[in-house]
C-alpha cells in the first residue's frame, strides 16, 4: 500500500513538473516575442536628407540648405535640428551640414557635403596683371579683360599683349587655369605660347607660368615667365 502511494505521489509530482515546465516554456516564448516586438520600436528616428548630397554652390553665392526630415519607428514625425554654420561660401572648399533627431530611445545623426566651387561667374571681369615677363619678348598687357565663352569652363582674355593686342583663350578646371598652346600674330612675327597656373580660393587671382616663343626679329625670344592676374 505504501509503495503504491509513493508511486502515485511521484507520478503526480512528475506530472506537475511537466505542466510547470510547459507553462514556463510558454511564458518564456511569450516574453521573447514581447521583448523583440518592443525592441523593434525602441529605436532612434530615421533621417532622410532632402535634395542633393553632396550639394554644390559657387563661391560668393548664398547657400540655402534643402533640409532633412525624420520619422520615428511608429511613423510619427520627429523634429530635425540642422547646423549649417560650417559652410563658408567665401572660399572654395568642402563643408558639412549636420542633422540630428532625437526620441526617447536615442539620437540619430546624418550629414550633407557642400562643395563650394569656383564657377564662371567668379572669374569673369577686369584684371590687373603684373609679371616678370619681358617688355618685348612677351609683352603682356597690364590690364586684362576676361570674357566668358560658351562653355562653362572657358574664357578669353582680350587685348592680351601690350600695343599689339590679341586674344588668349584659357580653360578652368577647379582651381587650375590652363592656356593651351596658341599663336598670336603680331604682324612682324608670331608669339607661340602656353601656360598653366592656379586660382585662389575666391577665384579673384590667378598665378600663371607662361612658356613662349616670339619669332619677331630683334624684339622676340624664347623663355618662360610668371604673371599674377588679379581681379579689379
Amino acid at each position: 500500500m505504501c509503495f503504491k502511494c509513493s508511486f502515485f505521489i511521484l507520478a503526480r509530482i512528475k506530472k506537475i513538473n511537466m505542466r510547470t515546465s510547459k507553462i514556463i516554456s510558454t511564458l518564456f516564448v511569450l516574453f521573447l516575442f514581447a521583448f523583440v516586438g518592443c525592441k523593434k520600436d525602441k529605436n532612434p528616428p530615421t533621417i532622410t536628407i532632402n535634395g542633393s548630397n553632396p550639394a554644390s554652390v559657387n563661391v560668393g553665392s548664398t547657400y540655402t540648405d534643402a533640409g532633412a526630415t525624420a520619422v520615428n519607428p511608429d511613423g510619427s514625425e520627429a523634429i530635425v535640428t540642422s547646423d549649417v554654420s560650417s559652410v563658408n561660401t567665401a572660399t572654395s572648399d568642402a563643408f558639412c551640414v549636420s542633422y540630428s533627431a532625437e526620441n526617447e530611445y536615442g539620437i540619430a545623426e546624418a550629414g550633407r557635403i557642400v562643395n563650394v566651387v569656383i564657377g564662371q561667374g567668379n572669374y569673369i571681369g577686369t584684371y590687373d596683371l603684373a609679371s616678370d615677363c619681358g617688355a618685348t619678348a612677351f609683352p603682356l598687357n597690364a590690364t586684362q579683360e576676361a570674357i566668358a565663352l560658351s562653355t562653362a569652363d572657358s574664357l578669353k582674355f582680350d587685348n592680351f599683349f601690350n600695343l599689339v593686342g590679341g586674344t588668349a583663350v584659357a580653360t578652368i578646371n577647379g582651381a587650375t587655369i590652363n592656356f593651351p598652346s596658341q599663336t598670336i600674330n603680331i604682324t612682324v612675327g608670331d608669339i607661340v605660347f602656353d601656360g598653366t597656373g592656379t586660382m585662389n580660393g575666391s577665384g579673384s587671382e590667378m598665378i600663371v607660368t607662361f612658356n613662349y616663343d616670339n619669332t619677331a626679329p630683334f624684339i622676340g625670344g624664347t623663355g618662360s615667365c610668371t604673371a599674377t592676374i588679379t581681379m579689379q
